[in-house]
């Protein structure tokens, strides 16, 4: 990974600005066929902070690689790049670059539409309008993987995913990044007391308790929806990947969550 760092930095420095967007441009595509299975040289290529900042790109080479090939719908919550239009969206230029047959999308409370191009295509809205998803579902058919890169405010990520989850595509991924901020208070998150229930980390902490529903021994127990359709839960550091899939495994011991007579 050092020596495509040292060749960006040496582009920059030695490249008058006019030129080094144009150098970019033509570079890209003969790096992107290079690299096109490594999803960390393709983070650093296009300039993400999934790799090099953060160390997401590893976990989602882990979970995606087979997937690279299908024809898939992505959703990636979050541009980048604050109120200019024009700034933002290296991620979504790597996903499209790895998935080579998917469709790109994302949204931001900001407009950013002048960043699409092929199979890039951007929502401007509320991570947290229940109304807007449930459009953004309904014009582009529904997502494969749906990852939270958004505000990271402890609020937004909990609401965002409860209307979202039950959205998601059969056998889809739900990733959520950066939850580090579960532990900031300016983002509603907490230091303190580690097992506050309004923060991301124990919220999704507690599906575990979905996972396993089967086992619990309660009387007249009525599963949720995510007892139903969490199949997968895997924790990195400060991310988290749930699958979605029908939780139908029986237990080996308890039936209707009772002890059998």
């Amino acid at each position: 990974m050092n020596y495509l760092n040292r060749l960006k930095s040496l582009v920059k420095k030695k490249t008058p600005k006019e030129w080094q967007n144009k150098i970019k441009k033509c570079s890209y595509p003969i790096l992107t066929w290079f690299f096109k299975k490594n999803l960390s040289k393709l983070a650093t290529i296009y300039g993400t902070d999934k790799w090099n900042s953060h160390w997401y790109a590893q976990h989602y080479q882990h979970h995606f690689f087979s997937w690279r090939k299908k024809k898939i719908n992505l959703l990636e919550i979050g541009v980048g790049g604050y109120n200019d239009p024009k700034t933002g969206g290296e991620s979504l230029f790597m996903w499209r670059a790895f998935f080579r047959r998917a469709n790109i999308f994302s949204l931001d409370i900001y407009d950013k539409r002048a960043l699409e191009e092929k199979r890039i295509k951007i929502f401007q809205g509320s991570q947290v309008d229940s109304e807007f998803l449930h459009e953004i579902v309904k014009q582009t058919g529904g997502f494969d993987i749906i990852i939270d890169d958004g505000s990271h405010l402890n609020e937004h990520v909990i609401k965002t995913f409860e209307v979202l989850f039950p959205l998601l595509n059969n056998n889809g991924w739900y990733v959520v990044e950066d939850m580090q901020t579960a532990y900031w208070s300016d983002f509603g998150g907490d230091s303190q007391d580690l097992e506050a229930k309004h923060t991301s980390i124990n919220y999704f902490k507690q599906l575990v308790h979905s996972l396993n529903y089967r086992e619990l021994i309660k009387l007249n127990y009525q599963p949720t929806y995510f007892d139903k359709h969490i199949t997968e839960i895997h924790f990195y550091h400060n991310m988290v990947f749930i699958r979605k899939s029908d939780n139908n495994e029986e237990s080996n011991m308890v039936f209707n969550n009772q002890w059998p007579v």
